[in-house]
């Protein structure tokens, strides 16, 4: 190559890049009026979100107050739940201890119980019933003898016949 080709190159190699640095010069005036126009809209609401910043801010520290106080008495609640629950159970378990130990005692006084009836029905059968029904059949045999030696005429054979059928 020769130098004149060469000194051709290299003055278009410079256009090209004195043209990209123009280029580049614009776009960044460009940028510079668009950030502009941002900053003056951005100005304008800055009061309205340093003070949205400042009330969320508060906010938060409320909450976080607020949040260690629930926390605190929930703990303290939950505590309190747990020691009551436990008397419950220990009350549950106390109160089913006894009601079994009553119906245990209950099962002993009935069962007691109805052995005494029992003995008093045997004492009741043995002293009372057992006589009565002796005397009974007694006085049915005197009732029968008197009846019996009391009619003046014997029976009929028919009768006597009729008496024989009821037996047989």
């Amino acid at each position: 190559m020769d130098q004149n080709t060469l000194l051709i190159l290299l003055t278009v190699f410079v256009a090209i890049a004195a043209f990209a640095l123009l280029l580049q010069a614009v776009s960044l005036l460009g940028v510079f009026f668009v950030a502009r126009q941002l900053r003056t809209k951005i100005l304008a609401i800055w009061p309205e979100f340093e003070h949205i910043v400042g009330a969320a801010k508060r906010t938060t520290q409320s909450v976080e107050k607020n949040a260690e106080k629930i926390a605190a008495t929930s703990l303290g609640i939950l505590d309190l739940s747990k020691r009551q629950l436990g008397k419950v159970d220990d009350l549950l378990t106390d109160a089913s201890t006894r009601a079994k130990v009553q119906m245990e005692r209950a099962e002993m006084v009935l069962d007691d119980t109805m052995t005494r009836v029992q003995s008093t029905v045997s004492v009741v059968q043995r002293t009372v019933i057992r006589p009565i029904r002796e005397v009974q059949g007694l006085v049915s045999g005197v009732r029968t003898a008197v009846q019996h030696f009391g009619r003046a005429n014997r029976s009929t054979v028919d009768h006597a016949t009729s008496d024989e059928e009821m037996f047989i």
